[in-house]
């Protein structure tokens, strides 16, 4: 069971301050409507699905945010496994932290677990909230003067920071904890193929480590391939399980007239 739920991990990972590239080039990259749809997979078998879409800006107490959002659902068929989940971030314009986040995950057929984190930098609190079926279970609230990521805004932000050529250090909420996920952004272009296309896309490479450990053993070190244009779309990630490594893989995009880039 725990194979599949890679599938919710993997948006900690990616595979994700100081380092912002040029104004036109971050709203070239955060497209509203554009919607990612990945599929996850172990030694050939197909684990389940992760779609991401961009939202139109909004207004959160008085700061303009991007809002992002992730449907997390395992394949139909998988013995004993019934994943989804759905998550939101509100994301600050430069692209590189979290304002707001929410986690709605299903724990069985009649019952949902709710997370609410509230990142409030202008009194240097993460404000944290647990619900099961709409009760409250737990409140928590953490001091700190970072700047943090959560699950979802970590997609986005590694898409901000591909081509800074350095190691970052990026600081990372987990399941209500603040640690850390170290990225090296290479800079250094590859050319990867998936099954959606009949050519090799360029991509741009990094790789890095999450200094944790998430549900079911998740933790260590991880790779990513993102599009090298402005747009900066994940193509391929690979992570490590228990067992061994899985791959998250573009299937299916809209984002205007966008297509992955050949390779020269």
């Amino acid at each position: 069971m725990y194979r599949i739920k890679v599938v919710c991990v993997f948006l900690c990972f990616v595979v994700f301050g100081g380092m912002i590239t040029a104004h036109t080039a971050q709203a070239q990259m955060a497209y509203p409507g554009e919607e990612l749809e990945y599929e996850v997979s172990f030694l050939g078998i197909k684990l389940g699905t992760i779609k991401m879409i961009t939202e139109a800006t909004q207004t959160l107490n008085g700061k303009t945010v991007y809002k992002m959002k992730a449907y997390i659902d395992s394949r139909p068929g998988i013995p004993f496994v019934d994943l989804h989940s759905v998550y939101e971030s509100w994301m600050d314009n430069s692209a590189t932290y979290s304002h707001q986040f929410a986690a709605n995950t299903k724990q069985s057929e009649n019952s949902w677990m709710y997370d609410k984190y509230v990142f409030d930098y202008d009194h240097t609190v993460i404000q944290m909230e647990k619900f099961e079926d709409k009760k409250l279970k737990s409140k928590k609230s953490i001091t700190t003067p970072k700047k943090w990521n959560d699950g979802c805004s970590l997609f986005f932000t590694a898409r901000q920071l591909l081509f800074a050529k350095k190691s970052i250090k990026i600081p990372t909420v987990v399941q209500e904890d603040t640690v850390f996920t170290t990225i090296a952004f290479s800079g250094r272009n590859e050319d990867v193929s998936i099954d959606a296309v009949d050519y090799p896309i360029k991509t741009t490479y990094f790789n890095g480590e999450a200094n944790w450990t998430g549900i079911y053993g998740i933790t260590g070190k991880f790779e990513g391939w993102f599009s090298t244009d402005d747009a900066r779309v994940p193509i391929k990630a690979k992570m490590k399980l228990y067992v061994g490594n899985a791959t998250i893989e573009l299937v299916k995009w809209k984002r205007g007239s966008w297509q992955p880039p050949k390779a020269d």
